[in-house]
């Protein structure tokens, strides 16, 4: 919190002067000390990234310029205020810190509020201030990597231990030793008792109470604070942090590397790694903010199925009028995050959810949205979600009048720029964050081979099936080298990040299907009539309108016919929807072609399928194509 009132008034109209004035402003005021809780002054050093000196020398132009105000929630901004800045030799055991070995800092920054957590990015020049349509944000450039890094991520084989008999060890889920853990993880521990000051958040993930579980971070800076603020579930007041004790922690050394990692065994100096057992993670070498977000999804998928519980990678939203949820799977560019996005509906989350023995809840505090192309047209509730508060990572920005402007067209950084932003962002989001079982869960496939139909309805046998193969495609253009449409199969539609074996969350979706009921749908979002370069996208009218249908109970009630390569069961007919291509060989003028094409791709499903085959409970390969 600031000081006084007048630092309050300085603040909002250091703000209002955009970007470079803003940073300088803010600096000058910050340069004078903060006030904590505690009312201990305290004062902020420097520890800017080389990258984010990346913002200056842009001058091309933007597609939106405008800068209309937008009034933040302030209400449930203002609830999180649990904020403690310990100060002197007590501060590390205060913050809880000192069990982990870090001993040294005397100034603990922990739960900053919103307000403060921009304060402090300023001061330390961790980034810029951002000018965006609906408000200024902050914005950071996370430096060489700016997505995951898969092969830098490993999980420790402790044998003996549960998690050696019960995780799904590949390349994925890559094996490293106690030692290695050992030496890392004195390592980042060493490296924060050189700091006088740390960055420290006790928060949850899992909205569900039964489900739920407590997680500490350690930072080095204040931008990743930020990150997990909005990204996780936070505390909304200090009796739930007393005597906190984590489930979990994370200690992100993101500004140090492992020399020894050729000696370690490892993939390079960067290094993610988790050990279950001793309940730590450490991480070296990237500035990424989805490592802190990720990690703790994988380790939720291998928490729940151990108590019975099912963790999905899926958006979720609910009937505004009843408790009626449904669930949308589906790989990158599918239409997950447009498609739960309903007027109709309320959001429940955009990315990872669980289903329990009460219904689904949301594991996050917030939305993590790629801003690639983005425009308030085609995704209105991510571009009004980027205001004050939301944080910017590696998106362009060009000066236009004195600020900084983001552009979210030029990809030249990366495809990947995203945007962290808590959930209470989103109009009319269901903020129980918790809903009952679900009537509807829905495949996404963006389907470039133009042979998946529109919808399908799935039975019981062919949603495990599909939602194992996880499939999608990639599309010319997308990719460096890809010249015509490619089969992507993520298992369960989220393969990265599977600690255990596939077969096991398929196991959990059939026993929660068998035991709450619901309806499984496979929607093509991808092309009809032909593939990609012959046929045309699906209209998001058309997928609006089966979506529709399927959610207020038209589609159950339809009349079926059975589509002959996939076995699967097809409507006539669905309101709204033009009934010619709802049958994908009708939509093809070329009979022939479509059979070819069609047998083709059944064969990627086979082939793909095969690594399944005898695997888990039940042998789904006879609920796939038959070739």
């Amino acid at each position: 919190m600031l000081a006084s009132t007048s630092g309050r008034i300085m603040l909002r109209t250091a703000t209002s002067l955009g970007g470079k004035t803003a940073l300088r402003a803010l600096t000058a005021r910050a340069a004078g000390g903060f006030v904590s809780s505690t009312s201990s002054n305290v004062s902020i050093k420097s520890n800017a990234h080389p990258a984010n000196k990346m913002w200056l020398n842009q001058t091309h132009q933007v597609a939106y310029k405008s800068s209309v105000a937008h009034q933040p929630q302030t209400s449930e901004r203002d609830e999180y205020n649990v904020s403690k800045t310990l100060v002197g030799p007590t501060a590390c055991s205060e913050a809880g810190i000192d069990k982990l070995g870090i001993t040294s800092p005397t100034t603990i920054y922990k739960n900053l509020t919103y307000q403060e957590l921009f304060e402090h990015e300023v001061a330390n020049n961790e980034g810029v201030v951002a000018s965006a349509e609906y408000g200024d944000t902050f914005a950071v450039d996370t430096g060489k990597f700016t997505g995951r890094s898969p092969k830098d991520k490993w999980l420790v084989l402790n044998e003996g231990s549960d998690s050696a008999k019960h995780v799904d060890w590949s390349n994925i889920n890559q094996a490293t030793t106690p030692e290695v853990f050992q030496e890392l993880y004195d390592k980042a521990v060493a490296h924060f008792n050189t700091l006088d000051r740390a960055y420290v958040f006790d928060c949850f993930v899992g909205a569900s109470p039964k489900s739920q579980r407590k997680i500490r971070f350690v930072h080095e800076m204040a931008w990743p604070q930020h990150f997990v603020t909005n990204m996780f579930i936070r505390p909304e007041s200090e009796d739930q942090l007393k005597d906190f004790e984590p489930d979990f922690t994370v200690i992100n050394a993101c500004s140090q590397v492992d020399e020894d990692w050729q000696r370690h065994n490892l993939h390079s100096d960067v290094a993610v790694v988790f050990n279950i057992e001793e309940k730590k993670a450490v991480i070296f070498g990237t500035y990424y903010g989805g490592e802190n977000k990720k990690g703790i999804f994988s380790l939720m998928n291998y928490w729940l199925p151990m108590d019975n519980q099912f963790p999905m990678h899926c958006s979720a939203n609910v009937c505004k009028e009843t408790d009626e949820s449904a669930l949308f799977f589906g790989l990158s560019g599918t239409g997950k995050t447009t498609l739960s996005a309903d007027p109709k509906r309320a959001l429940i989350g955009d990315d990872e959810h669980g289903w329990d023995e009460d219904g689904i809840f949301n594991f996050e505090g917030g939305c993590y949205a790629k801003t690639i192309n983005l425009t308030e047209q085609t995704e209105p509730d991510i571009y009004r979600a980027i205001h004050t508060d939301a944080l910017l990572e590696n998106v362009k920005l060009v000066e236009q009048d004195g600020k900084l402007v983001p552009d979210y067209f030029d990809v030249t950084k990366t495809e990947n720029g995203r945007v962290s932003y808590p959930i209470f962002h989103i109009d009319g989001y269901h903020k129980p964050q918790m809903a009952g079982h679900p009537n509807n869960i829905i495949f996404l496939a963006c389907d470039a081979f133009g042979v998946l139909p529109p919808v399908a309805k799935l039975t019981s046998g062919q949603a495990m099936y599909h939602f194992i193969s996880g499939y999608t495609a990639k599309v010319a253009g997308t990719e460096r080298g890809i010249v015509e449409p490619t089969p992507n199969f993520s298992a369960c539609f989220g393969a990265a990040f599977l600690t255990l074996h596939p077969t096991r969350y398929a196991d959990l979706l059939q026993e929660k299907l068998d035991g709450h009921g619901g309806q499984a749908w496979l929607v093509n979002t991808g092309w009809s009539g032909g593939a990609y370069g012959t046929g045309e996208r699906m209209s998001i009218k058309t997928t609006r309108g089966i979506i529709d249908a399927i959610l207020d109970g038209s589609a159950l009630n339809a009349n079926y016919v059975k589509e002959e390569a996939f076995g699967l069961d097809i409507p006539a007919e669905l309101p709204g929807v033009d009934s010619h291509v709802l049958n994908p060989k009708n939509a093809w003028e070329d009979k022939d072609a479509y059979d070819a094409t069609a047998t083709k791709l059944a064969g990627m499903f086979v082939k793909n399928f095969e690594k399944y085959a005898g695997k888990g409970t039940v042998d789904y390969t006879q609920y796939g194509p038959q070739i």
